[in-house]
């Protein structure tokens, strides 16, 4: 019967759906996907590669659309093409079987009033580990949606994930915004991928230890999960891996894996966007049960892509300074590189982070947290490197990153400290250095010097961002620049610009991207002996 009440409760939604008298018309192109293209993973809209140059909204920002419409001249004028914006469970299903997206309806609608994009964030069974954005027909009902215990019996404010009742309910509730999401935007595509849950992961114990949790973590492992660990031998999770917080992890891991997969098979049957799920990444040397344990943190990526096969990537959520440590973990064969949260809006690292992320890994989209909090310095940087990256963006995911592109930017340490040695990369046989000695250190900000470089020819390149120096070599002659053309965007097209072979190359010595702005130069060099 529940089956019945939610489907007529999801039809009378859709008709009631103001979205849905925007007139609709067959569309040739399929849906939003991740696929393989000359073999690097892209975003593809519209059957064409696309960059997502994002932010994410404040957990509460799209909960109410007065509020939300006062934030949108922020996000145009930081040159955003995509918002990722949560949508709440309790919000969506206030009362069991009954449906309500007006919120949903209308962010849909400010955002294609903005010309803008959105990522939906399906806040879920958890948010930040936490089980806060549930209905309240859940939260009452803790004998039939029980909570998650520590070892001492004593209850979390989080779901457990061990019980079908809970698993099914929220599997019921996505899958009806799914099928609302495809009946009101499927032409549109206004929403390009949902997340899947938030920052799922358990504390302050390493697992959970409800009546069901414990049957479970007893019986032997499932033979998915021994593969994806590379496990040879059989029995229970403690017989195989042994009696410890990580093997307790390696369980909850797989548990949590097990019940998103189900939600996002749901979700995907009634309408396959593409799907994720983030990671609150760990802290250096904190023990299982001291972070949000069992997320797809970077050492149980693996056993979370056995788990929940029908996600199409994990993502981290970065907001320690090291950025260039936790990225690559998420760049790999079976997926590619999203960062939904990239530390908070307006640190003066995102645009070098963003433009190393692209340019060094692929990445289909970079989003920092709070955007509609950046304050007007923050504007102005952020708003200069999306534009340039999205003038980039046609020669930017038609090359590979690591090979034919590479991304630059200086590492910073865990404790905020800067690895200032100069980078080397090759594009075939030119050697390239990259360092910035050319500015009086006093007036740098380093860790916000970032960018790309990208071969366009057997010995011409594109070069963009801002306070980098590039130096060439190559085995047998020396290198000079033959020419270095300023480049500027106008219509829709590159334009060369100024000749730069004097002061501004050094007479000749180096390629150079001052720090105060971002830019662009075209560069084609030559052997000489």
């Amino acid at each position: 019967m529940r089956h019945k009440i939610t489907s007529l409760a999801a039809a009378l939604a859709l008709a009631a759906s103001p979205l849905l008298a925007w007139p609709l018309s067959a569309r040739a192109e399929p849906i939003p996907r991740i696929a393989r293209v000359d073999g690097a993973h892209r975003l593809l809209v519209d059957d064409k590669p696309f960059l997502i140059l994002g932010g994410e909204l404040g957990n509460s920002s799209s909960s109410d659309l007065s509020d939300l419409s006062r934030h949108w001249p922020v996000l145009k004028a930081a040159n955003l093409n995509t918002v990722l914006a949560p949508v709440a469970w309790e919000q969506v299903e206030p009362v069991e079987g009954r449906f309500d997206f007006t919120v949903l309806d209308g962010m849909i609608q400010q955002a294609r009033d903005h010309d803008m994009r959105l990522v939906l964030l399906w806040f879920g069974a958890w948010k930040n580990s936490m089980s806060t954005y549930v209905p309240a027909w859940v939260k009452r009902h803790g004998e039939r949606f029980p909570l998650a215990r520590d070892a001492d019996g004593k209850a979390q404010e989080i779901l457990s994930p061990s019980y079908p009742a809970t698993r099914d309910a929220d599997a019921r509730a996505f899958a009806a915004m799914m099928t609302h999401l495809k009946a009101v935007d499927g032409e549109r595509r206004t929403v390009l991928m949902v997340q899947v849950e938030n920052e799922i992961g358990m504390l302050p114990v390493a697992r959970d230890h409800t009546k069901a949790a414990e049957a479970d973590f007893r019986r032997p492992v499932p033979a998915a999960a021994l593969k994806a660990l590379g496990a040879r031998k059989t029995g229970s999770w403690e017989e195989v891996f042994g009696a410890s917080a990580a093997t307790d992890e390696l369980w909850q891991a797989w548990t949590f894996g097990r019940y998103v997969e189900a939600v996002t098979a749901a979700g995907k049957a009634a309408y396959p966007l593409p799907m994720y799920v983030n990671a609150a990444l760990p802290r250096p040397g904190a023990a299982p049960g001291g972070y949000p344990s069992a997320g797809p943190v970077p050492h149980l990526i693996d056993l979370w892509r056995a788990a929940a096969p029908s996600l199409d990537m994990l993502s981290p959520d970065i907001y320690y300074p090291d950025f260039v440590k936790w990225a690559p973990p998420y760049d790999r064969p079976d997926q590619p590189l999203f960062i939904p949260e990239a530390d908070q809006a307006g640190k003066t690292t995102a645009p070098a982070n963003a433009f190393w992320a692209f340019g060094e890994h692929d990445a289909i989209g970079f989003s920092p947290f709070s955007i509609e909090n950046l304050p007007p310095d923050g504007v102005a940087s952020l708003g200069a490197a999306y534009r340039l990256l999205d003038q980039l963006r046609p020669l930017i995911t038609t090359h590979d990153g690591g090979k034919t592109m590479r991304g630059f930017r200086a590492p910073v340490a865990y404790d905020g400290t800067l690895d200032l040695t100069p980078r080397e990369v090759a594009f075939g046989p030119w050697q390239v250095t990259v360092v910035d000695p050319w500015t009086p250190k006093d007036r740098q900000d380093y860790a916000s010097h970032g960018g790309l470089m990208i071969q366009t020819g057997p010995d011409e390149f594109i070069v963009a961002g801002r306070g980098i120096t590039l130096t060439f070599a190559t085995d047998g002659a020396s290198v000079g620049l033959e020419s270095v053309r300023e480049l500027r965007f106008e219509n829709g097209r590159w334009i060369d610009g100024r000749w730069l072979n004097g002061d501004q190359t050094h007479q000749g010595r180096h390629v150079r991207l001052p720090p105060s702005e971002f830019g662009a130069q075209r560069v084609k060099l030559y052997r000489y002996r």
